[in-house]
């Protein structure tokens, strides 16, 4: 699996999945033209859209309605090393469930692959790919 961020100007990038295209950039108080989401909001938007996947299909394997489910997500930052430090997660389910159904679904919503990823630390390997650096190395 492969997706690639390229600049565009400022501080905005566009990242590229497949067909798909998300535009980031910054705020205008911080240099942007807030011409889409910084990356820490799509970072965070990532796990509220994946808790929201998650339970959503709980909700339709359970015959529960879907109509009006929605997940709100708050953020603060932590320093050394600037981070995001906390994310609350609230599932809005305007429909009555079972305290059972309850405890099944909370159990699904930690479960999704976004939360995992964070739970589980992965491994992330950064190098640089410099075009003159390869020239300075024949390469």
């Amino acid at each position: 699996m492969k997706l690639t961020a390229t600049y565009r100007d400022g501080t905005r990038y566009d990242i590229v999945s497949g067909k798909h295209r998300i535009i980031t950039d910054q705020a205008v108080e911080d240099g942007g033209q807030d011409a889409g989401m910084g990356p820490v909001e799509l970072f965070v938007g990532s796990v509220a859209g994946c808790v929201a996947y998650f339970v959503g299909q709980f909700c339709g394997r359970h015959g529960i309605p879907r109509d009006g489910l929605s997940v709100d997500a708050e953020w603060t930052m932590a320093e050394h090393p600037h981070r995001v430090g906390r994310i609350d997660i609230g599932i809005h389910l305007p429909h009555r469930i079972t305290l059972e159904q309850r405890e099944r679904l909370l159990k699904v919503a930690h479960g999704c692959t976004v939360h995992q990823s964070i739970a589980v630390t992965p491994a992330i390997e950064i190098k640089l790919n410099s075009s003159t650096h390869q020239k300075a190395n024949g390469l």
